[in-house]
């Protein structure tokens, strides 16, 4: 089912998984966390910002498999420390450019963000993330019923309904395929960070990071699999 069908279908409940952040911090790997050791495929080196600085990881979970064409894959979202900015779509006719995820963010020659869908990502790296609090995440099962306005839980889940803090947006792959809503982080949530790490740019304390510019986020992903990081990040608030 694509975006636009489930625009179409307001009335329709789909199941989700609401993401909860546990507060003991974790001592070694785990698969569904905050921060901690992300989980890469063997090909897939921990992406590095334009600015040469290595992105940090906010979040990894394994996709829980009865959420359609991403069950099974595990979602990493990373994001740079010194750029702390909104997402801007660039279109090729009526597609997102090719290689959209690498496409220049104007003002920026590349993005400042790599969210990854990984299919074979087995082992753990040998460090953690060294900025962000490893944190374990728990997934609760939940139907996402949408509002009279078709509107799902304003919360940090996967699969379900996006709750658009303004009006829906639909992208178009550029392999063709339609983006699928995949997952949700509320506007405003911040991310703990060790003490004396750099301070974030823009960010609401010294002691947290945030997800561009503290916008709600909503992850639309190629249910094609065209590219592990064929996911495009919509910001509202």
């Amino acid at each position: 089912m694509t975006g636009r069908d489930v625009g179409e279908m307001r009335a329709a409940a789909l199941p989700a998984h609401a993401i909860e952040v546990g507060s003991d911090p974790l001592d070694g790997p785990s698969r569904n966390s905050v921060g901690g050791w992300p989980f890469l495929d063997d090909v897939q080196e921990w992406p590095s910002c334009f600015c040469g600085e290595r992105m940090a990881l906010f979040f990894q979970l394994d996709v829980p498999e009865d959420l359609g064409p991403f069950g099974g894959d595990h979602l990493l979202v990373f994001h740079c420390r010194a750029h702390n900015d909104a997402s801007e779509a660039e279109f090729a006719d009526d597609r997102l450019v090719p290689e959209y995820w690498n496409a220049p963010q104007l003002p920026y020659p590349r993005p400042f963000w790599r969210v990854l869908l990984q299919r074979q990502a087995m082992l753990p790296t040998v460090e953690p993330e060294p900025s962000i609090r490893a944190l374990p995440l728990t997934l609760q099962p939940f139907v996402d019923t949408p509002n009279k306005r078709g509107l799902g839980a304003q919360t940090f889940k996967v699969g379900g309904t996006p709750s658009w803090a303004q009006d829906p947006e639909y992208y178009t792959c550029a392999c063709g395929a339609d983006l699928e809503y995949l997952c949700q982080v509320p506007e405003g949530m911040e991310f703990a960070v060790h003490p004396g790490q750099p301070e974030q740019p823009y960010s609401v304390g010294a002691d947290t990071y945030g997800l561009f510019l503290g916008n709600e986020v909503y992850l639309l992903a190629c249910p094609s699999h065209c590219d592990p990081a064929a996911v495009w990040p919509v910001n509202q608030n």
